[in-house]
């Protein structure tokens, strides 16, 4: 079934709550930071004088995949699609043994970690929010059409 052909529910027709906005912003703000960061990989890989030119390449290459993951799950929490949930999550998850391990480091990294900290603590909060949730049409487990079990 296409998307023009899906029935629009109660739950997701209406005006984009703001959270469920806030939240596709931080998960596009982490998929284009994702993305810088395999590209100046990539660049320091290819045109710098890196201590090993194929790790350095294939960790930029990984980053912007891997960048895939919460660019997609933006455009879909924008477009109120169910299914970019999951991924949004994941991607939050993801992110958060990724600021710890800043947070350990003796460097500039710290700021980094604090703030990527930040941002994904908050996209969880927003998206576990009941009113992403009603607002993307995901019904709990056992829950029919009209809210009754």
């Amino acid at each position: 079934m296409s998307s023009e052909q899906t029935p629009a529910t109660p739950e997701t027709t209406g005006p984009r709550p703001r959270r469920l906005t806030y939240a596709a912003a931080l998960a596009a703000l982490e998929g284009l930071a994702l993305v810088a960061g395999g590209v100046w990989m990539l660049v320091e890989g290819l045109a710098g004088d890196p201590d090993d030119r194929q790790s350095a390449v294939t960790g930029g290459v990984t980053l912007i995949v891997l960048a895939l993951l919460p660019l997609l799950a933006a455009r879909g929490l924008l477009g109120r699609r169910g299914w970019s949930r999951g991924p949004a999550i994941i991607t939050q998850i993801m992110a958060l043994p990724v600021a710890y391990n800043l947070l350990q480091a003796d460097s500039v990294a710290i700021p980094a970690g604090i703030a990527l900290a930040v941002v994904a603590v908050t996209a969880l909060v927003l998206l576990i929010n009941p009113a992403t949730t009603q607002a993307l049409g995901i019904r709990g487990p056992g829950r029919t059409q009209d809210g009754k079990q």
